[in-house]
């Protein structure tokens, strides 16, 4: 194991933070699996599930088990980390811009186009090779960072940009084991979200916003669409898949979840060969099937109150079924909120008061009914 420590551009005088990343196995060996935890910095399930996952790492390198190459950032946000204000964690909006720390990552696709469409050729791994150069080049060469954030986004960047697998780890406010990822990632991702045992895939072309996975997954079949658009029939496979993995709630921090989660994701590095194992993992039937992020409710407060949950995270809901009642005391007045779609309800908001118009919670339809933008603030 090698553990390296990536200093940020400092926005003060006399302070400074630290992004640290630990590297096993040989890089260009073999396939390399990149694992971030906490991007948003309130987010901590995945930051003990980096801990329990870095031991079993230590582990197989210790044993020569390693096959390719794993990069493992447990604490993937040391900006939103220290932000604090009246002893409340902000760790999802850059207080200096207001920008979403998983949001605004560049469009790869655009940037490198213009250097690798006329170098396209008819192998397949010459080109995914050809374009991760490029991509390596725009970040070593011209991009700039100027700001204590942008210099995270570049480091988390290059440090991932030329991996074969991305694995984000995320968690929501309340919620169950939850997935999204890009359509073209999904064949690879589908052994995973059953070691996972997830209880909802979301998938989508585009979500928008920039986020971080997207940005690494994107890029692959952004370039493909644009060599078909060109009339060239040169092969560009999906050089990179990567993931968000909601571990369930904020509150779900405990040894025995991040021990469980942190042996499935093992047990899919295995599945991959990425670590040498005896006998090849046993993959569980899933638990739910993908549907499309176009197709998920978000439901919403129709006027401000009290908020009184009726269903659960992971409960199954039909059209009209009760979801919550937003209670007004002073008008001595409730309203009701009920199922647009069939599907779970995988997530809920934490709060238990709302404003008028603020988000409840989700439910995984199966049928896409939205356009444009998908993912909330």
């Amino acid at each position: 194991m090698q553990r390296i420590d990536h200093p940020l551009l400092s926005p003060s005088l006399g302070s400074h933070k630290t992004l640290t990343s630990f590297h096993f196995g040989t890089p260009g060996r073999g396939p390399k699996v990149y694992i971030q935890a906490s991007l948003h910095a309130e987010e901590l399930p995945g930051m003990l599930v980096a801990h329990h996952l870095r031991a079993l790492l230590e582990a197989a390198d210790a044993a020569g088990q390693v096959l390719g190459e794993v990069v493992l950032v447990p604490v993937a946000n040391p900006i939103g980390l220290a932000q604090r204000v009246d002893h409340k964690a902000m760790g999802r909006f850059d207080l200096d811009t207001s920008e979403n720390f998983n949001r605004h990552y560049p469009d790869l696709a655009k940037v490198v186009w213009p250097v690798v469409q006329d170098t396209m050729v008819a192998d397949a791994a010459t080109n995914v090779k050809t374009v991760r150069s490029a991509i390596g080049h725009y970040l070593q060469q011209d991009w700039k960072p100027d700001t204590e954030l942008q210099s995270l986004r570049h480091r988390l960047l290059s440090l991932s940009h030329d991996a074969d697998f991305v694995l984000d780890l995320h968690c929501d406010c309340e919620s169950v084991m939850h997935f999204y990822t890009e359509e073209a990632c999904w064949p690879r991702f589908e052994p995973l979200t059953r070691f996972l045992q997830c209880q909802a895939v979301l998938l989508a072309k585009n979500s928008g916003s920039g986020p971080f996975d997207e940005c690494l997954s994107g890029v692959w079949w952004r370039l493909a669409d644009n060599l078909a658009s060109a009339g060239n029939p040169a092969p560009l496979p999906q050089g990179c898949c990567s993931t968000t993995i909601e571990l369930r709630g904020e509150t779900d921090v405990s040894h025995a979840l991040a021990q469980t989660d942190a042996q499935a994701l093992l047990s899919y590095l295995q599945h991959l060969q990425v670590l040498a194992c005896a006998q090849p993992p046993v993959v569980p039937p899933a638990r739910c099937q993908a549907t499309p992020l176009a197709g998920s409710e978000t439901l919403v407060a129709p006027s401000p109150g009290v908020v009184v949950f009726a269903a659960q995270p992971g409960q199954i809901l039909q059209v009209g079924d009760l979801v919550a009642e937003v209670i007004d005391p002073i008008a001595n007045h409730s309203q009701r909120v009920l199922a647009g779609v069939a599907g779970p309800l995988y997530a809920r908001v934490r709060d238990r008061y709302v404003t008028a118009g603020g988000e409840l919670g989700k439910i995984a339809g199966a049928k896409a009914f939205k356009t444009g933008e998908l993912l909330g603030a």
